[in-house]
């Protein structure tokens, strides 16, 4: 149950950390009203809250670095679903990489 919810909460920050900075992207360059930026930046803050109902057993580095492998993951799932732009090989290989080294940062037994 522990590693549900450790990898349900990476899953959310991630989207939102990527749905913010989309936001925050699409009101900047895409000339949208300021509330888009706005939204962006609240759900910015969520992204930072979340990382904190990880386990205790992990500390700031470890959930901080794991994660980064589940944002290069999503960045690419996002600008497929979102931007329809397929990621290629070489992507899919480094995301594949990235996440088992977080998975090896998070859940190896120690």
């Amino acid at each position: 149950m522990a590693v549900t919810r450790s990898i349900i909460l990476f899953a959310l920050a991630g989207l939102a950390e990527i749905g913010g900075g989309y936001l925050m992207w699409i009101w900047l360059r895409a000339d949208r009203p300021v509330w888009v930026g706005l939204l962006g930046g609240l759900i910015l803050v969520l992204y930072g809250v979340l990382p904190t109902f990880q386990p205790t057993t992990l500390d700031f580095g470890k959930v901080y670095a794991a994660y980064g492998g589940v944002f290069i993951g999503l960045s690419l799932v996002w600008g497929w679903a979102v931007d329809g732009v397929r990621p290629d090989a070489p992507s899919l290989w480094g995301a594949g990489i990235a996440l088992l080294g977080a998975g090896i940062i998070v859940y190896w037994p120690r």
